[in-house]
C-alpha cells in the first residue's frame, strides 16, 4: 500500500509533539476496512491482502512515509484546567494529501503508551474502537461534520478495564487533530511566540483565506466559533449527546472528535445524559450549546496573546465575539429546525413555534428521532405514524395546529415539503440497544450484527423494506443507558 505523506506538522511544528513508536501487537486481525474512504484518500488496497492492512494499521509495520508523533494538548476536563495531557493512547502518523488536494491526518489510536501517557496502558479496547467506527459513519452519512473511521484491527492482546478485554486499535482520519486544548497548552506552558505559530500554520492549513485578514488570529477565532455554532447545531437536529465536551475534545476543524461516552436519544428529554463521569448532567443534550459557548471562551483567552500582539484593540473585539456566541447560535440552530419541520422562510413566531415543540416533545416523551419523520408522512397523508408515536389523540394538537398554520404561510407543495424533510431527517440512527447488542457480539467474535447495523446506518435517510428493526426506539425492558470512556 502506497501513501502520499506530506507530513507538514511534523516539518514545521517541532516542539508541539513528541515522536512515539506503536506498541508491537500480538496477532493482528482485521476488523473492518472503510474502502469508500480508502478511495477518498487515494490509498490504494485493492493488492493488500487482510493480513497486511492489518499489520500496517496495528502499528506493527509503520507504512513508508509515515513520521509517528504525539500531540501535545491541555484541556479543561469538567470545568477544570488539566495543564498537560496530550496524546496518551494515539499516534499520528502523518498527514495524507488527497488527490483533490484536501490534506487529512492519519492517526492511530489505541497502539499503546505515549510520553503523554500519565501511567496509562495506551491501548483501546475493542468495544470502544467498534464504537466510534461505527457511529462516526452514521454522522458522516447524516452530514454531520466528523473524524471518519478507515481501519479497525484487532491486536490479539488483553486490555484491563473493569475487568479483562479483547485489545483494538482504530485508524481515524481528519482534517487535523489541532484543538482547542492545543492552544491552551502552548499558552499555558510557552506564551505569545508559540500561539502565534500554532495560529498561523492552522491557518495555512484550514483557512488560507484569512492570513490577508487585518489580525489573522481574531478572524481565526471568528471561524472557529462560526464552525463550533454550526456543528452543536448538527449534534442536536439528530438527537446526538456527546458525552465529553471537554476543551481537548474540541477540534478547531469543526468536526466531532472523540466518540467516548457518546449517545443517541430516544425519547426527547432535554436534560439526557449517557455518560458514566457525567453525574451533574454538564454534557447533557440541552446544555451542549452553553458549553459550546464556554468553550469558545477558553480558545479566545488562549488566542488573546497572539490576538493583542497584532492589534491591542483587537482583544475588545474578540471579547464581544464570545458574548455574541448564543445569538450567533440560535440564528443558525433555527435555520435548522426550519429545514427539519419543512419551512422555508423565516417569519415571526417561529422561535415560540419552536419552543413550545421541545416542550411538548419531552412532556409527552415522544422519539425524536421517529417524530420529524412523522411529520412528513402526514404530509403525504398519513398520520398513523405520527400517532403511533404519542400517548393519546389529543397529545400534540394545538401544537400540530400551529405547525399547519405556520406551513400555509408558504407556497411549497406538500410532497415537496416530504421530502425535504427526510432529507435531513434521519430514519435510521445508532439506536442505543442496536448498537450495544452488536458490540457485545463483537467483543465475543462475532460482526454480524455490527457490519448489519453499520450498513444500515450509512443510508440513514430513505426507508429500506425488511429493516423496521431498525426503526424502532429500544423496547422498555432494555432501560436506562449508560456509556463508559474507552480509557
Amino acid at each position: 500500500m502506497d501513501f502520499a505523506f506530506d507530513n507538514s506538522f511534523h516539518g514545521s511544528m517541532e516542539g508541539f509533539y513528541a515522536p512515539a513508536e506503536a506498541a508491537k501487537p500480538l496477532a493482528p486481525r482485521l476488523l473492518a476496512f472503510n474502502h469508500a474512504l480508502a478511495e477518498r484518500l487515494g490509498v490504494d488496497a485493492s493488492g493488500a491482502s487482510d493480513e497486511q492492512i492489518a499489520r500496517i494499521f496495528s502499528g506493527e509495520e509503520p507504512p513508508k512515509g509515515a513520521n509517528p508523533l504525539a500531540l501535545a494538548y491541555a484541556g479543561h476536563q469538567f470545568g477544570h484546567f488539566s495543564p498537560q495531557l496530550g496524546d496518551g493512547r494515539a499516534l499520528l502518523l502523518g498527514e495524507i494529501v488527497a488527490p483533490d488536494g484536501a490534506r487529512f491526518d492519519l492517526q492511530l489510536k489505541g497502539s499503546g503508551p505515549t510520553p503523554f501517557s500519565r501511567n496509562g496502558d495506551g491501548k483501546a479496547a475493542i468495544g470502544p474502537v467498534l464504537r466510534e467506527f461505527l457511529v462516526s459513519e452514521a454522522m458522516a452519512a447524516m452530514g454531520v461534520p466528523t473524524t471518519r473511521a478507515l481501519v479497525a484491527v484487532a491486536t490479539g492482546d488483553r486490555v484491563q478495564r473493569e475487568r479483562a478485554h479483547p485489545g483494538a486499535v482504530l485508524t481515524r482520519v481528519a482534517s487535523s487533530h489541532i484543538r482547542v486544548g492545543t492552544f491552551q497548552f502552548f499558552a499555558a506552558h510557552f506564551g505569545v511566540d508559540h500561539v502565534v505559530q500554532l495560529s498561523d500554520y492552522s491557518i495555512r492549513r484550514h483557512f488560507p483565506d484569512l492570513a490577508e485578514a487585518a489580525n489573522p488570529h481574531l478572524a481565526l477565532l471568528d471561524r472557529v466559533i462560526g464552525l463550533q455554532c454550526e456543528l452543536v447545531a448538527h449534534w442536536l437536529g439528530v438527537g446526538f449527546i456527546h458525552g465529553v465536551m471537554n476543551t481537548d475534545n474540541v477540534a478547531i476543524s469543526g468536526e466531532t472528535i472523540d466518540y467516548g461516552p457518546c449517545a443517541f436519544m430516544d425519547r426527547f428529554a432535554a436534560n439526557t445524559v449517557f455518560s458514566s463521569i457525567d453525574a451533574n448532567g454538564r454534557y447533557a443534550y440541552g446544555r451542549q450549546p452553553q458549553i459550546m459557548h464556554w468553550n469558545m471562551a477558553r480558545f479566545a483567552e488562549a488566542l488573546l496573546p497572539a490576538i493583542h500582539q497584532v492589534d491591542a484593540t483587537d482583544v475588545e473585539t474578540a471579547k464581544a465575539l464570545v458574548a455574541e456566541v448564543p445569538g450567533r447560535f440560535a440564528a443558525i440552530w433555527h435555520a435548522r429546525l426550519r429545514r427539519k419541520l419543512g419551512l422555508n422562510e423565516s417569519h415571526d413566531g417561529d422561535s415560540a413555534l419552536f419552543d413550545t415543540l421541545f416542550g411538548e416533545l419531552e412532556r409527552h416523551q415522544v422519539d425524536f428521532t421517529l417524530f420529524f419523520r412523522g411529520l412528513a408522512a402526514m404530509l403525504r397523508g398519513d398520520g398513523t405514524k405520527l400517532e403511533a408515536l404519542l400517548p393519546d389523540a389529543d397529545a400534540m394538537v394545538a401544537w400540530i395546529a400551529d405547525w399547519w398554520a405556520r406551513l400555509a404561510r408558504e407556497t411549497d407543495a406538500p410532497l415537496e415539503r416530504a421530502d425535504a424533510m427526510n432529507a435531513v431527517n434521519p430514519l435510521y440512527i445508532p439506536r442505543n440497544h442496536l448498537v450495544e447488542a452488536a458490540l457485545g457480539a463483537g467483543e465475543e467474535g462475532d460482526l454480524t450484527a455490527w457490519l448489519e447495523l453499520l450498513d444500515v446506518v450509512r443510508h440513514p435517510h430513505v426507508q429500506r423494506e425488511g429493516l423496521a428493526l431498525f426503526e424502532a426506539p429500544a423496547p422498555a425492558e432494555f432501560g436506562p443507558y449508560t456509556t463508559f470512556c474507552g480509557t
